[in-house]
């Protein structure tokens, strides 16, 4: 859920600080208060579009920082977050947007850098905000599969893994066929190039590691001086008269003696002998590398040669001496196939045609199985619409089976309704009525809400064009949507805010010549005087808090049921 919102220099709020709960949060207010500024600054912290105008005048910029929290360890936040490599800790996600008096936006999850788009996409998984004019997701026909894959997830998604992986290799054949069937000028060209780089690889004779034993080598012979005088230097150190190992060889001589007149020195004379004999030892080994040593400009020339050679083909052809070798194993098999073309194309289209029957057959029956939860669906949505009072609105899920494969399978799915007796059935998207939109969004978000995961769902004014017995259902609706996800709502119904778990209330006061927007979490006593205002639209009298009063003791004991 949206814990913490904090807002600064944004339209009419100079600084805001917001804690937010769990349950169904309801915004109310004076119009032109900033109920909508507040949505306007959530929208914009979770990728929507900007502009300067949203910086509040005089200042440089405009910041927006809110702290979402993830209750479900499965929350499809997590994916998204570690598509971005973006860590989350704790189950806590800070978003943050500044925008400047230019218009540019800088973005941040969890303290780290992102664009806009990237912003969008984890936002996405976090709100899901609808407005009164705002079809979103769910009055989007390109969505509705989308949507129907989420509700029947349990049986839809096993069948279409199983059609995805098939389409997949279908894919994946029909490029190669594709590939070898053009034209005879470019299958030659390639063929041509890419013998070419094969034979230069192959010619050129690689060896894994070749290139670090050359470097290492190169080395050695471009300090061969300095090595040459240490290893000179060590050796007349340790061999000679009067030098490292002749003083040791005394010094065992005295300690043999003094161990043989007292045991207590055997051990002190053993570890002086046993250093003596692996210096002798390091000695012997010091003269012959010195005799080893030999400085070879022609190989020094060789090498650098060589490395010049694997450069260039590195440069072509990859990084290492390893991607290389994998190119040339490559161009190796294609050489192969493009020599061997016609019997190759065979292969494919035989290939393609059984995995063609194999995709129709798991499209077919991805498609019954979407049927039936769509069947499904359908009774679902009847029933919340009666609930609405639209008992004789029908509504349908009409598939398109355009029979090309798709990475969704070959269904084309749109929702269509018809609200009166006697009318057709349109398309979802032109349905004229606010009133109508906006109960049948509820029913619909009140079936998706719990199949889509998102923490936060923000209704801005959606009760708009309704009034009575179906504010009041709106109003329960609203509060089922609520006990499955964070819930935050501008109503101007009051039937809406006395459903509220928690109410705010927004106002704004002129000071110092300049409006700012401040928010009131309201106590038990304020929210019969606001619900009362709402009643009344402008004189609060003694019959309309009466009638506020029961109607927070009936929304009480709605939430109880």
């Amino acid at each position: 859920m949206l814990s913490e919102l904090s807002i600064k220099n944004f339209a009419i709020i100079e600084s805001l600080s917001i804690s937010f709960h769990k349950g169904l949060t309801v915004l109310t207010g004076e119009t032109g208060a900033g109920k909508s500024i507040i949505i306007d600054a959530i929208h914009l912290l979770v990728g929507g579009r900007g502009s300067s105008e949203f910086v509040r005048h005089g200042e440089d910029r405009a910041e927006i920082e809110g702290l979402f929290q993830l209750d479900d360890s499965k929350h499809p936040c997590y994916t998204k977050a570690l598509e971005f490599g973006i860590e989350i800790e704790e189950g806590m996600v800070v978003l943050k947007r500044d925008i400047s008096q230019t218009g540019k936006s800088v973005c941040r999850i969890n303290g780290k850098l992102v664009t806009i788009s990237t912003l969008r996409e984890v936002g996405s998984t976090l709100v899901d905000i609808h407005g009164q004019h705002e079809h979103q997701e769910l009055m989007d026909d390109s969505r509705h599969l989308f949507l129907l894959d989420q509700f029947g997830a349990q049986e839809i998604m096993p069948s279409f893994a199983e059609y995805q992986t098939v389409f997949r290799r279908y894919e994946q054949t029909l490029a190669k066929l594709k590939a070898l069937s053009e034209n005879e000028q470019q299958t030659a060209h390639r063929l041509d190039l890419i013998q070419f780089q094969f034979e230069e690889i192959q010619k050129a004779n690689l060896k894994i590691n070749e290139d670090i034993e050359l470097i290492e080598e190169r080395k050695k012979l471009n300090n061969f001086e300095k090595i040459f005088d240490d290893i000179q230097s060590s050796y007349s150190a340790l061999q000679g008269e009067q030098r490292g190992l002749d003083w040791i060889g005394l010094v065992m001589g005295h300690l043999e003696g003094a161990a043989a007149l007292d045991p207590a020195y055997k051990n002190l004379f053993e570890s002086v002998s046993n250093s003596y004999y692996i210096l002798e030892d390091a000695s012997r080994s010091l003269r012959n590398e010195l005799d080893l040593l030999e400085y070879d400009p022609a190989r020094l020339n060789e090498i650098e040669e060589r490395l010049t050679e694997i450069n260039q083909l590195k440069r072509k052809y990859g990084t290492s001496i390893i991607d290389i070798l994998e190119y040339a194993a490559k161009i190796e098999e294609e050489i192969e196939t493009l020599q061997n073309k016609e019997t190759h194309i065979s292969q494919l289209e035989k290939e393609l045609s059984s995995l063609k029957k194999d995709l129709n057959l798991e499209a077919i029956q991805l498609t019954d199985i979407r049927k039936k939860w769509a069947d499904r669906l359908t009774k679902l949505i009847h029933k919340e619409l009666k609930e609405l009072y639209m008992s004789k609105t029908v509504f349908s899920i009409r598939f398109d089976a355009s029979g090309t494969f798709t990475k969704h399978g070959t269904d084309k799915i749109e929702y269509f309704l018809s609200t009166n007796p006697g009318e057709p059935l349109k398309p979802l998207s032109k349905i004229a009525s606010g009133g109508e939109l906006s109960r049948m969004m509820l029913a619909l978000k009140s079936i998706f809400s719990k199949h889509q995961g998102v923490t936060s769902i923000i209704f801005d004014e959606v009760d708009t064009g309704v009034s009575g017995r179906v504010a009041q259902a709106i109003a329960e609706k609203i509060y089922k949507v609520a006990t499955q996800s964070q819930v935050l709502c501008i109503s101007h119904l009051p039937q809406v805010a006395a459903m509220a778990d928690t109410h705010l209330y927004i106002s704004k006061v002129a000071k110092g010549g300049r409006t700012k927007t401040s928010v009131t979490p309201l106590p038990d006593s304020e929210k019969i005087k606001e619900i009362a205002r709402m009643i009344s639209g402008v004189e609060i009298t003694d019959l309309t808090k009466k009638h506020a009063e029961e109607l927070l003791l009936l929304a009480s004991e709605n939430k109880k049921i």
